[in-house]
């Protein structure tokens, strides 16, 4: 079996799924893993699939097919899955929203050599006041030689600075 990392984009609509779920078992694939999402009217997706080595070719080029439905998908191939060097720490960060607060709190995760494994942002209105909020919640892999202190010392000092409330959490 090879596995294969699908990213999907198309305009929303019903059925867009299962269109691609029954490519992929068209094709003898096994749908392994997703995270999906609709946005703003339009529909976005990664998922991994298994499928035979000798139907690989065939599933690309009926994946590569589903553009005349409007449905772009980009290809890459399923590596390997690191041995796990990582500890998984939550992030949850809450503030007013500005520019920029996503660029800052990366640079200063990239830096410390820690991985996001996912991440979560919106902007609503705060309950009282009606002002943009920002809400961002993440899943860091947190390399295991970086004390969880130092971490927490950085970002608590670019929280301050961001004037936001971030909370690290260890229960995944």
């Amino acid at each position: 079996m090879e596995h294969l990392v699908l990213t999907i984009i198309a305009q929303d609509q019903p059925g867009l799924v299962e269109r691609i779920a029954q490519c992929v078992a068209n094709h003898g694939g096994n749908w392994l893993e997703s995270r999906m999402s609709r946005m703003a009217g339009q529909f976005a997706g990664i998922l991994r699939i298994a499928v035979p080595a000798e139907a690989h070719g065939e599933l690309v080029d009926a994946l590569q097919a589903l553009n005349v439905h409007g449905i772009r998908v980009l290809l890459a191939g399923g590596g390997v899955e690191p041995s796990c060097t990582w500890k998984p720490i939550l992030l949850d960060l809450v503030g007013n929203d500005r520019p920029g607060i996503v660029r800052d709190i990366t640079r200063l995760l990239a830096e410390q050599g820690v991985n996001l494994e996912s991440l979560v942002t919106e902007v609503t209105p705060a309950p009282m006041s009606s002002e943009p909020l920002f809400h961002a919640e993440a899943l860091l892999a947190v390399p295991l030689g970086l004390s969880l202190d130092v971490l927490q010392a950085k970002l608590e000092t670019l929280a301050d600075d961001l004037m936001v409330e971030l909370n690290l959490r260890t229960d995944t």
